[in-house]
């Protein structure tokens, strides 16, 4: 992977004050609740550029595309982003707790050579078509990159973290908490050679406030052994493949000779401070659905257990049998989900028959095959319940929920009131899995994988 150092553009503190109140989570996490508490924080909140608000009137000529292109304009024009006199290659510490456990985990931002996906750079989940089209329209209406892809990349020796630790003494750029990212969790054990974490929802409780912090990293040496390290090593987009895939559709679109180059941030794959968690699945708009049928459909490929409930008591009791059951699923290999479709009753599948998944994917590697959502998409979705991977990109029938705070809780209520009627709760992809499976030059169904915390966005913008 080729990367350079560049000349961001940053929030300036001497006119907006606060500049962690600038900053924002990246856009595909941004609900209506969490756009207006930003849009409050600070008028000069990214979120205005990054998941502006829509008006009836919008039109071809004034709508939340060309709103964006006008703040980031007039942001510049009156100093509230300022650019970097000097380039940079920059630090990004996040310190954070999950459970009983603290993690720090160390990115550096740089400019990456666009490249189509093969050898250099490999993406591990399919997209979505509107939001691919909704960055798209971003990308073209303001010609500058907010938002970070996530890549990781291995490397035994980790270079960048000695170089990244000598920095944390200094003065960094920007260094703020922030309490909108934070979740409920319990740590599986679970001893990869990557020292990764990974964590399933459930009532304990972690430290709220994440600990962002920015250092630029301007000595030569220093950029130069970073650009030298991962030079031919062979990076996997973790989070934010609508971002690369923006970025490599708008290269192709253009005679920009910046557009050739995305902003993004690199963590080694080796780093302890990865906690990756799980996207459950809500499912709705299905004709004709009955649950006992799908339940007895299950039992011929799936162990199936059931735990039933008749008061709020009882039902955090369920839960936690459920979860129990997932856990230990997760630490023995095993694929199992948790299941609700109503009737105070949950349930938990672990697949006992694996010649079910390969004889409904015959085409899919054994990598792709022991992934629990793959199964999920190909053996259940797909199926039993007819939602093919067409109407999967299409986005109409599931809607994929974050393993945080209340998750569960939530979802059961969402299948209850009668607004979905299924809800998957799955485990987090182990990083083995992910590299495993992108090495067989797969991917894994859209939204298999969570990385914890996620990159903020507005830390820096590369204006093209």
């Amino acid at each position: 992977m080729e990367v350079k150092p560049f000349k961001a553009f940053r929030f300036d503190a001497d006119v907006v004050g606060d500049v962690g109140s600038c900053i924002a989570p990246p856009y595909d996490v941004i609900n209506s609740s969490l756009q207006r508490q930003l849009y409050k924080k600070s008028k000069y909140n990214i979120v205005r550029i990054i998941r502006a608000k829509t008006n009836a009137s919008d039109n071809a000529d004034d709508n939340q595309y060309t709103r964006a292109a006008d703040y980031l304009k007039s942001w510049i024009e009156r100093g509230v982003l300022k650019q970097d006199l000097t380039e940079s290659i920059y630090a990004y510490i996040q310190d954070f707790e999950v459970g009983d456990s603290a993690y720090q985990r160390l990115s550096f931002i740089a400019l990456a050579k666009i490249e189509e996906l093969g050898p250099a750079i490999r993406d591990h989940e399919e997209i979505l078509t509107e939001p691919a089209i909704d960055r798209l329209n971003l990308t073209r209406a303001t010609k500058a990159q907010f938002g970070l892809p996530f890549c990781l990349y291995e490397d035994e020796q980790q270079l960048t973290e000695e170089i990244i630790e000598g920095h944390i003494k200094e003065e960094s750029l920007i260094d703020f908490y922030d309490m909108s990212n934070h979740f409920h969790r319990e740590e599986h054990s679970d001893q990869e050679p990557s020292k990764a974490s990974y964590h399933l929802a459930t009532a304990t409780k972690p430290r709220n406030e994440i600990r962002h912090r920015l250092f630029a990293i301007t000595d030569k040496g220093k950029i130069d052994a970073i650009i030298r390290m991962i030079l031919n090593k062979t990076c996997i987009i973790a989070d934010g493949h609508h971002r690369y895939a923006t970025a490599l559709n708008y290269s192709k679109e253009t005679d920009n000779p910046a557009a050739k180059f995305q902003m993004m941030a690199f963590t080694n794959a080796r780093h302890g401070g990865l906690v990756i968690l799980a996207t459950h699945r809500l499912v709705g708009g299905l004709d004709n659905f009955a649950l006992d049928k799908l339940i007895n459909e299950l039992k011929t490929d799936f162990e199936i257990s059931q735990y039933s409930f008749d008061s709020l008591q009882n039902r955090n009791s369920a839960k936690l049998k459920m979860l129990e059951q997932l856990k230990a699923a997760h630490g023995c290999h095993d694929i199992a989900f948790g299941v609700y479709g109503g009737n105070k009753t949950l349930y938990t599948a672990k697949l006992e028959n694996e010649q079910a998944i390969e004889r409904i994917a015959p085409e899919m590697s054994r990598a792709s095959q022991s992934v629990d959502v793959s199964v999920l998409h190909k053996l259940i979705l797909g199926k039993y319940l007819g939602i093919g991977e067409e109407q999967v990109a299409g986005g109409h029938y599931i809607e994929y929920v974050k393993d945080a705070d209340n998750s569960i809780d939530e979802s059961i209520a969402k299948v209850d009131a009668g607004h979905k009627q299924l809800a998957f709760f799955v485990n987090p992809v182990r990083i083995q899995q992910l590299k495993q499976v992108t090495e067989a030059g797969e991917k894994m169904p859209q939204k298999s994988t969570y990385f914890f915390p996620k990159i903020y966005t507005g830390l820096t913008i590369n204006k093209l």
